[in-house]
């Protein structure tokens, strides 16, 4: 790995141009990923990894073709860009397809303010081993844990560049590091799982490897013995765990691309209440150590903080330099890409409104309802917002947890669930959706 991603981005282009580009943009990734696997108190899986991706996308006139490669000799980034202005000749014309204008794109960032990347040293393999086998010993702890199916630790840290050639280069560094573990208690078809876990940008900020153990074991003991309630409708309190779920379901709804195809049940509802009054959903991409933070998207714009729903009014769409020119907009600084496939928006780090409530206080606030604290499956109607997931969790009576709660299926309309959101305080404010929990009035949960 002698040249350096920026580098090998620059190739890139020049290779664009000698093959007869009207212009192009290039992605390079490379990066170190370490992850270990304890089990039963042996080692099962040792992963290191090594590597780089490239990525060109080249236009000719409003044609466009995107190539990815592994190979970094200069004579096939040469090939490669052959092949891809070659494809691009053959694509149909898109009026929507280009790059940003020179006025438009990223300058003067600071990527030190962003704390993107831990400058402590890449953990050793037995330093994450150590961590694994700490986590599995504290589950195994906790008393009616027979078994714990995995317990893990890895770091990651990957280098970013794009350029273009409207003249944009930018670089940036990023590392990851996590523990998690899956535990098990029960016997037979009586068993039941859950898990603990944690990632983070700094190494130093990562919760302990024991008191993750120690909380998944619990957790796991805590959904023996599930029973199903009768079918109705309640209200449901989503746990904080999971509750980011519901706001995942808007951001995609409000999502560019899904916007253009006319495929969103928000398709008309810029300047409408999507959320209650007195909430709000920001978007900010400068956070620092968060995961989903950077100084510029993947068109070279720069990233911005904005509101996405303001007072419980939906603001506006996340939006790409094509799909916002289909809509007669503005790009939001919100394209993603990887080194293969296209481009497309997606939001970065999106914060909330909490409220001044624990969620033991709306336990006791819904009185008798579900209490989500897991999910499985999901079936959405993009165009209609009908909603139905299986779950399980805890029944509440009385504002009270009275017993464990497992294959029911929760249905509803998300434009009417998210009007009637009652938010905890609850969320951790290091993830890249910082939701609390949230309580939904009125939904259908299909039990016996």
């Amino acid at each position: 790995m002698s040249q350096s991603p920026a580098d090998l981005t620059r190739a890139l282009l020049d290779a664009a141009r000698k093959a007869g580009a009207d212009a192009a943009d290039a992605v390079a990734l490379d990066g170190t990923s370490v992850s270990i696997d304890v089990r039963a108190g042996q080692l099962e899986q040792a992963e290191r990894a090594e590597g780089r991706d490239l990525g060109l996308r080249v236009l000719v006139g409003q044609r466009v073709a995107s190539v990815s490669t592994s190979d970094t000799r200069p004579e096939t980034l040469a090939t490669l860009a052959e092949r891809a202005v070659a494809m691009a000749r053959e694509a149909p014309e898109d009026p929507y397809v280009g790059l940003a204008d020179p006025d438009q794109l990223a300058r003067d960032w600071d990527i030190a303010a962003l704390e993107l990347a831990d400058p402590t040293a890449e953990p050793s393999a037995s330093e994450l081993e150590d961590d694994a086998r700490t986590a599995e010993t504290a589950a195994l702890a906790v008393e009616g844990v027979v078994q714990v199916q995995s317990a893990s630790a890895s770091y990651s840290a990957q280098n970013v560049a794009i350029a273009a050639t409207n003249g944009f280069e930018g670089a940036y560094s990023r590392t990851s590091r996590s523990r998690s573990c899956v535990a098990s208690a029960g016997e037979g078809l009586k068993m039941e799982r859950d898990y603990d876990g944690d990632g983070r940008t700094f190494q130093s900020d990562l919760r302990d490897a024991a008191e993750i153990g120690r909380i998944a074991g619990e957790r796991a003991v805590d959904r023996l013995n599930p029973r199903r309630p009768k079918t109705g409708a309640y209200p449901v309190l989503y746990d904080e765990r999971i509750a980011a779920s519901l706001i995942g379901h808007l951001s995609a709804a409000t999502n560019g691309s899904s916007i253009a195809r006319g495929s969103s049940w928000l398709l008309n509802a810029m300047g409408e209440d999507v959320l209650p009054k007195g909430m709000s959903l920001r978007e900010d991409p400068h956070r620092p150590r968060a995961a989903s933070s950077r100084p510029f998207d993947g068109e070279g714009l720069p990233t911005r903080k904005r509101v996405l729903v303001q007072d419980g009014v939906l603001q506006g769409w996340t939006l790409d330099l094509a799909n916002a020119r289909k809509l007669g907009m503005e790009s939001t600084g919100n394209a993603a890409r990887g080194t293969s496939g296209g481009i497309g928006p997606a939001c970065w780090n999106l914060e909330l409104t909490q409220g001044t409530q624990s969620r033991a206080d709306l336990m006791a606030q819904m009185g008798t309802g579900l209490l989500v604290t897991s999910m499985i499956g999901s079936t959405i109607n993009p165009n209609t917002g009908d909603y139905s997931r299986g779950a399980a969790g805890w029944w509440i009576e009385n504002g009270k947890p009275v017993y464990p709660v497992s294959g029911v299926t929760i249905a509803g309309n998300l434009r009417e669930m998210l009007k009637t959101l009652i938010p905890a305080n609850d969320a951790r404010p290091w993830l890249s959706r910082v939701v609390p929990s949230l309580l939904v009035e009125g939904l259908t949960l299909a039990g016996d």
